[in-house]
């Protein structure tokens, strides 16, 4: 049964996070917002600090994580865990109560690292370790139906030959590799779609351009062109067989991972606009009683209220998903439902604190503007609010993607 209470083992990174997001990405976040696309170096001491807690085992949670299912039976017997997933969840959150972008930016810590930790196979494992890498999946005619994905990859004796264009590649001029999700035969729909790593530099591959953003101004997206792009077959991730019954399952077991990491952006950033918005509340005379009904307090403080409630909800549902999957349990249903949650419940309460905070939330003379603009991808990439609406509905009525459009 899940414990509510933050595990003992994972206060020490939660509370080193805290401190990081406080002492180091807070300070620098209004820096790398203005001076968009230029790397925030003061992370490379970051990123060797997380290195070297991974190699020693102090830090599990503290790197991207994947969501396997392939356990022994010896495994399945020792009882429930608290594992990276949910020490990665409450390391984000406090990381994204510093900066969101800045945390996207941080080396080898791409969403194409969880693409790799979830589905890769030992020897992949094995060779991809320490590689940065960005996932590719937006194309620009599909964006949230990944089932429809257009690049091809063709296999041409030992290696894949990948066409096509992909967007919205977070990391994907300072990433070392990126996880490109590719359709190995198009008439056989999303069964045939699968992952592959593609290195920086290899012939055929080619950075488009950077995106200019309304928010995580500090991490680079970038748009890339494949043109008959030649990868090893070994760097398709996981199996190379086509299996119609499972469809592209595997795939999308990446976003069993990402989804809940997500929503833990969601809930730092939300976070750090509740703490700024009840602190100054607080300077202004309003005092927010924990105790009281919201209906005997100041209507501000019974609006912070209300959106702490909602963050509440958030929050454990987030941990929920992250628990599942350190349990080695389905829980595609909870990632899209603490997803769709996180994200919407991000950008309510980032707006309606700068509603709350007049003058003061609206300028740039603190970060809560920024918190707001940051919040709103939050509830757009991984999967959209819709979408996640879509697949959860799926799984409540036990219907299947061509059932329910």
């Amino acid at each position: 049964m899940i414990n509510l209470e933050t595990p003992k083992k994972h206060r020490p990174l939660i509370g080193q996070a805290h401190q990081v997001a406080m002492n180091l990405l807070r300070p620098n976040s209004r820096k790398y917002d203005t001076l968009e696309h230029e790397y925030p170096v003061e992370l490379d001491m970051l990123a060797a600090m997380i290195d070297g807690l991974s190699e020693s085992g102090a830090g599990e949670g503290a790197g991207a994580s994947g969501v396997r299912r392939d356990e022994t039976p010896a495994e399945k017997d020792k009882g429930v865990k608290n594992g990276a997933n949910l020490a990665s969840v409450l390391s984000i959150l406090e990381m994204c109560w510093g900066d969101t972008g800045l945390l996207l930016s941080m080396p080898r810590q791409g969403l194409g690292n969880s693409a790799i930790a979830s589905v890769a196979n030992e020897e992949q494992l094995e060779r991809f370790k320490g590689v940065w890498a960005g996932m590719a999946i937006t194309e620009p005619g599909v964006g949230s139906d990944s089932a429809n994905i257009q690049t091809t990859a063709v296999l041409d004796g030992d290696e894949y030959v990948l066409n096509g264009e992909k967007i919205y590649v977070t990391a994907g001029e300072r990433a070392d590799a990126i996880v490109v999700w590719a359709t190995l035969d198009k008439s056989l729909g999303r069964a045939a779609i699968k992952s592959f790593v593609v290195e920086k530099g290899t012939p055929g591959m080619r950075l488009e351009r950077l995106e200019h953003k309304l928010g995580i101004r500090a991490s680079d997206t970038a748009a890339f062109i494949f043109e008959n792009c030649r990868v090893p077959k070994e760097n398709l991730l996981g199996s190379p067989d086509i299996d119609t019954k499972q469809g592209f399952a595997g795939a999308m077991a990446t976003f069993d991972n990402t989804r809940p990491l997500v929503a833990a952006m969601a809930l730092g950033c939300a976070r750090a606009a509740l703490d700024f918005t009840r602190d100054l509340l607080a300077q202004s005379g309003v005092e927010v009683d924990y105790d009281a009904p919201a209906f005997n307090q100041h209507a501000a403080a019974s609006t912070l209220l209300q959106l702490e409630a909602d963050w509440e909800s958030a929050y454990l549902l987030t941990l929920e998903a992250a628990w599942k999957a350190d349990n080695r349990q389905a829980n595609s249903l909870e990632a899209s439902m603490a997803k769709a949650k996180a994200g919407r419940m991000g950008s309510d309460v980032t707006l309606r604190c700068v509603e709350l905070t007049s003058t003061l939330g609206y300028s740039e003379h603190d970060l809560l503007e920024k918190w707001a603009r940051d919040s709103k991808i939050l509830d757009i990439f991984e999967g959209t609010q819709q979408i996640q609406q879509l697949i959860v509905a799926r799984r409540v009525l036990g219907l299947s993607s061509a059932q329910l459009k």
